[in-house]
């Protein structure tokens, strides 16, 4: 084999990948791109994109459905067809990749369809390419969902996200192994569609990385709807006879589908990350705050450890890209983190948890309303569930965390995202003028309440 001399290696094309092989690229280096899935990773074609416009068809259902004691008499008929077209035409063209990789090349990259390995120090291997770089090497590898060592399941035909979003039909009975983000959306998505729906969770609550409170309201939604919510009931067998049949706290389950969302996981020795001096043994990479690895080595995205967020990953390209170059660009800090889950209604929340800022130290100061409380939740009536809590730091006086729970919660977050991000002092909060009457005015109740 011989060794080809280039600037930069990224290994790994996901968003953040992507987006870093693409700047540089058009800033004149010489970039090698290589990842042996589909250019633009999990968010494009089983995740993010293609999820949301499964959540759109359903929650068109459910505002339909609402239509009846709000409206008028409607008839509602659900038909997956159109949701399976509009998820294979308009956001995966068929699970093909080619114009992601015509962009690549479009910016002077080079893709390689493969495996990327580290094989020494400013080296990487693909199939029996060499390349050597002067720059560095970038490792943006992503995850695989992780199934369990549950006995009996990995010889089923479970689903995981990667099988679940490219389906055509939806099954007549689903069991939701995990209730997560992904475990939660795929399981409210089904259930509006006419699966009959449980949700086996080992933790004790749903959504247990965020708040307690908006954790019991989703599962009270969940179960209004006919989603049956099984929480602390680690599942230890599965059988299958054409069935599923999930043992999990002494009771036996049964439904047509599996679906498991119980995590995602890596292989950093795959990655040959001990060329360079990283452990290979542990789930992450440590990075500064530069997202360096080691000496000519940047890691961003899932694998740093930061938040398993297509945000994150272009949040960690743009401040790698900058090191890179040589530019005095901005430094990655991660107290007002935002993230959101796209059930109905969707789940928000920006910084510290209570249970986090407490576990800190910080002398905490919380406040709470309820959606349904306010002008426009009276206004919306059905679909209003909701609530707005606040965690101050009330010794320095500024929000460290905040969550919304309501419709377009995700939207909401992002004046608590600014709020938190600046620490914006409470007082000069509470002089704000917000729009009436709308949903995040009720931000405005929970603040007078601090």
């Amino acid at each position: 084999m011989t060794a080809e001399d280039v600037d930069v290696v990224v290994i790994g094309l996901g968003p953040g990948g992507e987006s870093l092989a693409t700047q540089l690229g058009k800033a004149g280096l010489s970039v090698v791109g290589i990842d042996a899935r589909l250019v633009g990773g999990e968010c494009p074609y089983y995740a993010c994109i293609p999820t949301k416009m499964m959540i759109r068809a359903a929650d068109a259902l459910a505002e339909a459905r609402r239509a009846n004691q709000l409206a008028g008499s409607v008839q509602i008929q659900p038909d997956w067809a159109p949701v399976a077209a509009r998820v294979r035409d308009d956001a995966t063209a068929n699970w093909n990749d080619q114009a992601a990789v015509d962009r690549l090349e479009a910016a002077g990259v080079r893709f390689v369809r493969g495996y990327g390995k580290i094989t020494g120090t400013d080296e990487v291997t693909v199939g029996d390419l060499v390349f050597r770089t002067r720059k560095g090497i970038v490792l943006n590898p992503g995850t695989d969902p992780a199934v369990p060592p549950i006995d009996g399941l990995a010889d089923t035909p479970l689903w995981t996200n990667r099988e679940a979003v490219p389906a055509t039909a939806v099954p007549k009975s689903l069991i939701v192994l995990g209730g997560g983000p992904v475990g939660c959306e795929f399981a409210q998505v089904f259930a509006r569609f006419g699966a009959d729906v449980t949700v086996l969770q080992s933790p004790d609550r749903l959504l247990p990385n965020d708040e307690p409170e908006s954790s019991e309201l989703l599962r009270q939604i969940f179960e209004r709807e006919g989603i049956k919510v099984v929480t602390g009931a680690r599942a230890t067998k599965v059988d299958h006879d054409g069935a599923f049949h999930v043992t999990a706290g002494g009771e036996t389950y049964t439904a047509d589908q599996l679906l498991v969302a119980t995590g995602r996981t890596r292989d950093l020795a795959a990655l040959g990350v001990k060329a360079v001096g990283i452990p290979d043994d542990g789930r992450f990479i440590q990075v500064d705050d530069r997202m360096r690895a080691a000496d000519k080595v940047w890691a961003i995205g899932d694998i740093a450890g930061t938040g398993a967020f297509t945000h994150m990953s272009m949040y960690h390209a743009d401040i790698a890209v900058a090191d890179i170059l040589g530019k005095d660009g901005p430094r990655a800090q991660y107290h007002a983190v935002p993230h959101a889950t796209f059930t109905d209604p969707e789940v928000a929340s920006v910084g510290l948890t209570q249970a986090e800022a407490e576990q800190q130290g910080i002398n905490v100061r919380t406040a709470l309303t309820r959606l349904p409380d306010s002008s426009r939740g009276f206004i919306h009536k059905l679909g209003n569930d909701g609530l707005i809590k606040l965690i101050e730091d009330a010794d320095r006086g500024f929000l460290v965390g905040a969550s919304a729970v309501g419709p377009g919660a995700g939207e909401i977050i992002g004046a608590l995202v600014v709020a938190v991000h600046a620490k914006v002092p409470t007082a000069t909060l509470k002089g704000m003028i917000l729009a009436y009457p709308t949903f995040h005015r009720a931000i405005g109740a929970a603040l007078a309440e601090l």
